[in-house]
């Protein structure tokens, strides 16, 4: 599916020199897996709106120069974590504690089994935002993003031995964090 959402994408640059209307095709295929992938990295809401914000950008200005080396995906995220790295080293990111969001309650009562499927992802969502940075955002791009590992390693810049290691002790930390919970549960 992305092959073939990159063969448009390209078509459609091509045909095209609106960049507003290829800028909002994008941040609709893309702007989701951005944000996620900010958030879970900086496990703040309000700091993922605005490297989301500043991918946003930086892809608009850069439209044209897209080399076509990977995929879209891998070069819009590649972008994500850079801008998200830059972040977390700049000096507002280390002086400024912003306030956590606070999600609206649902106004609609939830059944019982939905309740217990959201506590299951909530409590592995925790256990994944525990996790060392450069685990957890190996875990993601191969789990929930679905990139191969040599799309992995592009955006993080090291081997693709590197990105298998890191995903394996991954792994073994969120089995091991597993464990630990269910024992504190007995």
């Amino acid at each position: 599916m992305e092959s073939e959402a990159n063969l448009e994408y390209l078509r459609y640059l091509s045909a095209s020199s609106d960049k507003k209307a290829i800028l909002e095709e994008l941040m609709v295929a893309y702007g989701k897996d951005v944000w996620n992938y900010a958030f879970s990295m900086t496990r703040k809401w309000d700091q993922a709106d605005d490297i989301t914000q500043e991918v946003f950008i930086k892809v608009y200005r850069n439209l044209y120069t897209f080399r076509q080396e990977s995929s879209v995906k891998t070069w819009i995220l590649t972008i994500t974590r850079n801008m998200t790295v830059d972040y977390r080293r700049s000096a507002f990111y280390r002086k400024v504690t912003l306030m956590d969001y606070i999600a609206p309650s649902s106004t609609q009562p939830a059944t019982e089994h939905t309740v217990i499927e959201q506590m299951t992802v909530n409590d592995m969502w925790e256990m994944v935002l525990k996790l060392p940075v450069k685990y957890r955002e190996v875990l993601l791009l191969y789990a929930h993003y679905q990139l191969s590992m040599k799309e992995i390693a592009q955006i993080l810049g090291v081997t693709e031995g590197t990105v298998k290691s890191r995903l394996f002790h991954a792994r073994k930390k969120m089995v091991k964090q597993k464990e630990n919970q269910s024992n504190g549960a007995d």
